[in-house]
Parts: structure tokens; sequence; C-alpha cells
């Protein structure tokens, strides 16, 4: 079975607001360092997803660019998820508390030591360096990434 989410990195120009996952229980994310976001609801576009799914954990109002796109083949039993990437530079409001976890706007340069998946690390990578967009895939054996590809565009 196919799940479409998003994930959105926010970027005040020195740091990324990034969500610590530790909050959930049976959290498939439990301890790590991840960007906002979520599913797809019914009808909802990948920009109307990342706008409502940041609103939803941050109670920031923003406007997100897609980045890129990421297959993760049966990363959860049974479920092949699609990702949409996105960063937003433009947003305004005041940060609220997250249900999911503790958010924290990190310096670039601690971004990339923060515990999360190996491929988060790799993508978020190319994120801080502009990297053009992608179409990336991601496979997993439980925690261990055993296999990955991407193309770049422009």
């Amino acid at each position: 079975m196919v799940k479409l989410a998003t994930i959105c990195y926010l970027d005040n120009g020195r740091e990324l607001l990034l969500l610590h996952r530790n909050k959930k229980k049976d959290d498939v994310h439990a301890g790590k360092w991840i960007g906002v976001g979520g599913k797809l609801e019914a009808g909802e576009t990948p920009q109307e997803c990342a706008v409502r799914e940041i609103f939803e954990e941050t109670g920031l109002r923003a406007r997100p660019v897609l980045k890129g796109i990421i297959t993760f083949p049966n990363f959860t039993p049974n479920h092949d998820w699609y990702t949409y990437v996105f960063t937003a530079t433009e947003f305004e409001g005041e940060l609220s508390e997250c249900e999911e976890g503790t958010l924290e706007w990190v310096p670039y340069e601690e971004v990339l030591s923060k515990p999360t998946w190996e491929g988060d690390h790799t993508f978020v990578s190319w994120l801080l360096e502009s990297r053009p967009f992608f179409s990336a895939k991601f496979s997993y054996e439980g925690e261990q990434l055993v296999d990955s590809q991407v193309d770049f565009y422009g």
C-alpha cells in the first residue's frame, strides 16, 4: 500500500527548525531529529499538506517550496512511503508547543550531528548545500539503510 507524506525544514537563514520526536508512544521516529510534516489527507495537494502540517505542528504560517521527492519502500510494514520534501524561508507567527516532540532551532553547523535516519542525514545535507531538485529512494531494513539512489534535476 502507498502512503503519501510531506516533510518540511523551516530555515531562518542560519538555523533549521527540527522536531525531536520524543513525546509519542510507539513512534517509528522516536528519538530522531526530523523536519515537520505528516500524511496527506484525501483531496489535498502536497503543498496544502505541508502548509497545514507546519501550522499544526509549529503554529507558524509558512510558504513552503518543494525541493524533492523521496520513496521509502516498505518503510513501515506493507507500506511504501512517498515523501514530498519542502523548505520554507518565508514564515510568520509564534512558535507553539508540538504534541509530537520538542521543536528547536538548530544552527546549520549542528544539524547533521543530531541523531536521525541515515537517509534523512543525506537529503538534509542536500538541502543545506542548495542542491537542485531531486528524486531519491532510500531502502531500509529496520533502522539500517541498505540501498539508496538519487537523480538531481537542473
